[in-house]
């Protein structure tokens, strides 16, 4: 039997090239493809060496997000370390796109900044959640 695997997710935002030079800047996402039906256009993107696991689809023409400050859907990047957490909220908070400060949860949750991207999702840096660096105390999550 076949399990559906998550193989991307796909934006509409309303300024593409913002999106992109967000998701460069802050994820070190790559464009791995792109196409031109006038007048969408249509970008993947996805971190190096994960081109084949998952990608981000920009799709231009579409509307920025009004989200409200206690709605916490968002994407999620793991980081190396809390320092690393904290440079890029640094470089978020001087670019004006930091939205949640640096902060340590109790396990599952661990070390993490919130950014909003130029359409308005929120996009989560962490360390030490269970599917990224830091991971420690994974059976914690698994044996309850």
């Amino acid at each position: 039997m076949h399990t559906p695997r998550l193989t991307h997710i796909a934006l509409h935002v309303r300024d593409i090239e913002a999106c992109i030079r967000f998701y460069q800047t802050y994820c070190g996402m790559v464009i791995i493809h792109q196409r031109h039906h006038e007048p969408k256009r249509i970008v993947w993107m996805a971190e190096p060496d994960r081109e084949t696991d998952f990608i981000f689809v920009l799709m231009n023409g579409g509307n920025d997000l009004e989200l409200a400050a206690d709605d916490y859907r968002h994407f999620g990047f793991a980081l190396g370390s809390k320092d690393a957490v904290d440079q890029l909220a640094a470089k978020a908070r001087k670019a004006g796109d930091l939205v949640w400060e640096p902060r340590q949860e109790p396990f599952p949750v661990g070390y993490y900044c919130g950014l909003r991207d130029p359409n308005g999702n929120y996009v989560e840096f962490s360390y030490g959640q269970p599917l990224g660096p830091g991971a420690d105390d994974f059976d914690k999550l698994t044996d309850s």
